[in-house]
């Protein structure tokens, strides 16, 4: 992002603010009420940030979704070097990285980002071109965590994965057209998981350069699951595997 965005919700405004972002303004409902909504206040009060109190409609004007009563105006959100990510990681850690090959859908790339979280991910990386963006639905959507994980963007994805695999971090996809099951391979281990866009799945040119083409089990009629759907159940085999 390019300029100064708005967030929404009293948990992301909340997590921005225990995350240290430059938060320039709040604005709250008038008449909001409730628990959160005085630990927001407390919260903003501590941090010496500006509140102002607004009617509603001024709220449903910068937050476009449920905003519960709050919204905040925030510095742009920083993307970091996937190059000096990989640098100061210590590769016998054993760490996850996730991969994005065109995934557009913002409240898709939110609820990943807020599962890559919770799973300990050290970097989200998506490409400059064809990805979604960082922007306030992104954000609600992954109840701030946007703020707690480093987002990369590359030129190519394939750049990203040459990059991993210089650094021996195994690089494993997701594709229902393989016969190996995810939960047959050895996820613990330096690994990059690699998920692709919700129409197309993993473009067939990044396939190729993968070291592991993976797939989810389906019993069912449906023939694919939703990218964050399956992005969180390749993320906890991972997390299985290494408790």
């Amino acid at each position: 992002m390019e300029k100064t965005t708005y967030i929404y919700g009293i948990r992301t405004i909340m997590e921005a603010i225990e995350s240290n972002k430059e938060i320039s303004k709040i604005y709250l409902l008038k008449e909001a009420e409730g628990l959160l909504m005085q630990q927001l206040k407390t919260a903003a009060r501590k941090n010496n940030i500006a509140v102002s109190y607004v009617p509603i409609e001024k709220l449903d004007h910068l937050a476009k979704g449920n905003h519960q009563g709050a919204a905040a105006s925030i510095s742009p959100v920083n993307f970091h070097d996937l190059e000096r990510i990989l640098e100061q990681t210590d590769i016998a850690s054993k760490p996850l990285f996730l991969l994005l090959d065109g995934v557009t859908d913002v409240r898709n790339f939110g609820a990943i980002i807020r599962t890559a979280a919770c799973t300990g991910v050290k970097a989200i990386i998506v490409s400059e071109k064809g990805s979604a963006p960082v922007n306030a639905a992104t954000i609600k959507t992954s109840a701030g965590a946007v703020f707690n994980i480093p987002i990369c963007k590359v030129n190519h994805i394939k750049d990203a994965i040459y990059l991993l695999q210089a650094y021996e971090i195994k690089t494993v996809g997701a594709n229902e057209k393989t016969t190996d099951l995810l939960y047959d391979i050895d996820l613990n281990i330096p690994l990059a998981i690699v998920l692709g866009s919700e129409d197309r799945g993993i473009n067939p040119s990044t396939l190729k350069v993968l070291d592991q083409i993976v797939k989810l089990p389906m019993q069912g009629d449906i023939a694919s699951l939703n990218v964050s759907v399956a992005c969180g159940a390749m993320l906890y085999e991972a997390v299985r595997q290494r408790l």
